[in-house]
């Protein structure tokens, strides 16, 4: 059992099952069996823009059979691997915890959080993200076919959308903060980045 993230060794590929006997305080990802170690915990903006639009969304949603969940809550991702049932933890190398995704499919749901691709995923940028991580998550979501993916970066106070169309991401829009954003898995609804941003 490993109690400490530097008994991890960076250079080895890891999978789920690995990843569910780590009993660190350190929150990470697994990216295709690569470690990510997460940011420490999110600062004051990134907290007000997540709680915001968690709002927005759950007011939404409770009208619909869809469920939203905010980091921290794992979501496994399985790309082309062929899981049996969700106890298959060796198959599994990928585990991202995204800042806010929606699931419409509740059988996807288990007691450890989500196997298989959420409908939506938002994730907001913080400080010490690269361009790489962010391009990694893009690639892995596309890959899982995530119907829509939202970037929100709170320094500009823009987002960015893609929505999935034959299997690649489809860039729609830059929208800024004072834009309503259409929600392209749920036509009625925009959310209003007034009420995201503000401060």
């Amino acid at each position: 059992m490993i109690t400490d993230f530097n008994q991890l060794d960076l250079s080895k590929q890891y999978t789920y099952a690995d990843y569910l006997t780590w009993t660190f305080e350190e929150r990470v990802e697994l990216f295709k069996g690569w470690v990510k170690k997460m940011s420490p915990a999110p600062n004051l903006t990134h907290q007000r823009i997540s709680w915001q639009l968690a709002m927005e969304i759950g007011n939404y949603i409770k009208r619909k059979s869809c469920i939203a969940f905010s980091a921290p809550f794992d979501v496994r991702l399985i790309g082309k691997a062929f899981i049996k049932n969700a106890e298959d933890h060796q198959l599994i190398y990928t585990v991202v915890q995204p800042d806010i995704c929606v699931i419409c499919d509740q059988s996807k749901l288990d007691d450890r959080g989500c196997l298989g691709a959420p409908d939506w995923v938002i994730e907001i940028v913080s400080p010490g993200n690269t361009k790489k991580e962010i391009d990694d998550k893009y690639l892995l979501y596309q890959e899982n076919k995530v119907r829509e993916y939202w970037i929100i970066q709170p320094t500009d106070e823009t987002l960015t959308v893609f929505d999935l169309k034959d299997e690649k991401y489809q860039f729609r829009k830059i929208y800024n903060n004072v834009d309503k954003a259409p929600v392209g898995i749920f036509p009625e609804f925009d959310v209003d980045l007034v009420e995201v941003f503000r401060k």
